[in-house]
């Protein structure tokens, strides 16, 4: 699992992004999701993933072009437009998706699924995050 960021957003856009694209991975792509935790006390805890999250940052251009290589490629993906920092609950969140064609998406945060070859082939370009 991968999430590539732009390189311009504020320390805040890039963690709400982040929880918002691996949520959407999540739920689409239910394998990846671990067993319940719990402690010595019996304490339960909700699942996390079985593996790490990968957090990239890229330019604008270079996020595009992975958008386009998660699609070429029909990987699971999660998207997070600009427009998006603007609205406030799912409906509107969807409805400014879609308001959009998708070579006009203003992308700020992608997330990705697959296999690790064809992952690293999408993200190319993207480097770790700080």
């Amino acid at each position: 699992m991968v999430v590539v960021l732009r390189d311009d957003l504020e320390p805040w856009q890039r963690l709400n992004v982040t929880a918002f694209l691996v949520s959407g991975l999540g739920t689409a792509v239910p394998e990846v999701v671990g067993e319940p935790y719990e402690d010595a006390d019996a304490v339960a805890y909700l699942p996390m993933f079985r593996q790490p999250v990968m957090v990239f940052e890229a330019s604008k251009e270079t996020l595009t072009a992975a958008h386009g290589r998660a699609l070429s490629r029909a990987l699971p993906r999660a998207i997070f437009t600009s427009d998006l920092f603007a609205t406030g609950n799912d409906r509107d969140n969807r409805a400014a998706v879609r308001a959009v064609p998708t070579g006009d998406l203003d992308l700020v945060g992608l997330a990705v699924h697959g296999p690790r070859n064809a992952v690293d082939k999408v993200v190319k370009g993207a480097r770790m995050h700080p």
